[in-house]
């Protein structure tokens, strides 16, 4: 009961000052709805980046990779602060030039009208089909495991899995419908020190059971335990080899950290240059940070479990977390485990309604639409996919090589090509229209035959290298044939005042030279 309890008030003290701080705010424009009125703070933006970016698919998949696989996985996380810098000095500064509200727009600068909408509409697929059910799925894992709703309500525990989804699913939506991108932001703020407290205490609690109240004598067991969890060098045949840092994961990084809408948006709607820059670059001190709770407590679990659960590696993390903490914080981690999951849902949910109202609706089917009508037809969008999502959720469960490693597997269905017609927009000026459409439908196929048709032992990372590559080549070939007649150049539409924060080169140096280190310490 006492969990339960901590677990409402801490859900509750969220909603009520997210309310708080909107109860004045226009939400009836598109600027509003969907850019929070471009009144963004650093702060504000960090932590929602990073609540849209942590969710249970890591706190559960990640934790579940670590614990079968060790530190290999971490550059999944520690690389992200190298794109990060990339995103906050080269990226962004041209965005908020531009007055992008979505990242397709500038495709149709670049290229044109068709190229734009395809990258909208294969975005919005892949949101439905690969990101929403995994969170919404990990997510039901966690709020099972620690409130037993299969045996609350007598019921199997598929049932309770699926009861968890759709009220994680209905709650989500309502964020995201009803506050638009300042609701999200708001909550994201306050859950995103909740986890970040949780989740170290998760960690500082299970080292200081094994060392008998000692954090360093309790990390020192766990390493002389496994020596060979903390290498951060993996093999070729591992889950994720050394050398995919080389390969599709700098790609990979580029484009989630610097073109994914679902991330950038949040830096889309700062108050100006600085206050975006900062978000970024704080997050990425974050990034660098998060090993500590979504990696290391998974190599904590082989210690505790040896490897019992290696058939059910998504389970390690909930079953760690009822091992270690007190019951009396039970309550409040289910509540940042709910709000990690709502962030990234109703994130999600907000920049698919984006896309679709300003990229597609506006465009294409009602050009004369009222701002009070693209917020509607946004909401809708919402709705329409919370469901599908929910429907879908149950489907990725057993997931052989765990959940976060099926995420990523299917994302590189859509986001190295996406990727790869965005930098060829930015850096290479001969790629024509065409040849970027070519590059798009060449990617997909490719890499859809190389992973499911062919079913190469070539690591998934590697292939987006690959396609990355062949990309290029066709882009390249095509735009030959069909030359590029469009040589846009960007111009400062006045949306925002776009002066740099003077200590964003020294921030962004210390990020990469920590990065390194990490490397070097732990080869």
């Amino acid at each position: 009961m006492f969990t339960l309890i901590t677990f409402l008030a801490f859900t509750g003290f969220v909603a009520f000052y997210s309310w708080y701080k909107l109860r004045h705010e226009k939400l009836d424009t598109s600027a509003g709805y969907f850019l929070g009125g471009r009144s963004l703070t650093g702060i504000v933006i960090a932590g929602s980046m990073l609540l849209t970016n942590i969710s249970t698919e890591h706190l559960v998949g990640m934790n579940g990779s670590s614990y079968k696989n060790g530190f290999i996985i971490i550059a999944w996380e520690v690389t992200s602060a190298l794109a990060l810098v990339v995103a906050a000095l080269y990226f962004i500064p041209r965005y908020l030039k531009m007055g992008l509200t979505t990242i397709p727009q500038y495709l149709e600068y670049r290229f044109d009208r068709i190229t734009r909408t395809l990258v909208a509409l294969f975005l919005i697929i892949s949101f439905v089909v690969t990101l929403l059910p995994i969170v919404l799925y990990t997510g039901a894992i966690n709020i099972e495991s620690i409130f037993e709703i299969s045996d609350l309500f007598g019921i199997t525990k598929p049932e309770g899995l699926w009861l968890s989804v759709v009220v994680i699913g209905i709650v989500g939506s309502v964020y995201a419908i009803f506050g638009g991108l300042k609701a999200v932001a708001y909550s994201d703020t306050i859950n995103g020190f909740g986890l970040l407290i949780g989740g170290l205490l998760v960690t500082v609690f299970a080292l200081m059971q094994i060392g008998d109240n000692n954090i360093w004598d309790g990390l020192v067991k766990v390493y002389n335990h496994s020596p060979e969890k903390f290498n951060v060098i993996g093999a070729r045949d591992s889950v994720l080899p050394f050398e995919v840092l080389f390969t599709g994961l700098i790609i990979n990084q580029l484009y989630f950290w610097g073109m994914n809408q679902t991330i950038i948006q949040r830096v889309l709607g700062a108050r100006d240059l600085k206050e975006a820059q900062k978000g970024l670059l704080i997050t990425g001190m974050f990034k660098i940070l998060m090993p500590l709770i979504i990696i290391l407590p998974g190599v904590i679990g082989f210690y505790y479990f040896q490897d019992t659960l290696y058939d059910a590696q998504d389970t390690v993390y909930p079953e760690l977390v009822k091992k270690v903490l007190p019951v009396s914080l039970l309550g409040f981690f289910a509540a940042v485990v709910m709000g990690a999951v709502l962030s990234t849902f109703n994130s999600v949910l907000n920049s698919a309604a984006t896309l679709f109202s300003i990229g597609i609706y506006q465009r294409h089917i009602n050009p004369e639409a009222t701002e009070k009508r693209l917020v509607r037809i946004g909401k809708l969008t919402s709705a329409i996919l919370a469901v599908t999502a929910i429907v879908a959720a149950p489907m990725v469960a057993n997931a052989p090589e765990g959940l976060y490693q099926l995420l990523q597997q299917l994302n590189g269905i859509f986001f190295i090509p996406i990727a790869s017609i965005l930098l060829a927009g930015f850096f290479l000026k001969k790629i024509s229209a065409t040849g970027a459409k070519a590059g798009l439908f060449t990617g997909l196929a490719f890499y859809i035959f190389m992973l499911y048709i062919v079913k190469t032992d070539i690591h998934f990372v590697h292939v987006w290298g690959m396609e990355f590559l062949l990309i290029l080549a066709v882009m390249y070939l095509v735009s030959w044939f069909y030359p590029n007649s469009n040589f846009y150049q960007p111009e400062y539409s006045g949306d925002v005042d776009i002066t740099p924060w003077r200590y964003a080169k020294p921030v962004a140096a210390v990020l990469v030279f920590v990065t390194f280190l990490i490397y070097i310490l732990l080869s």
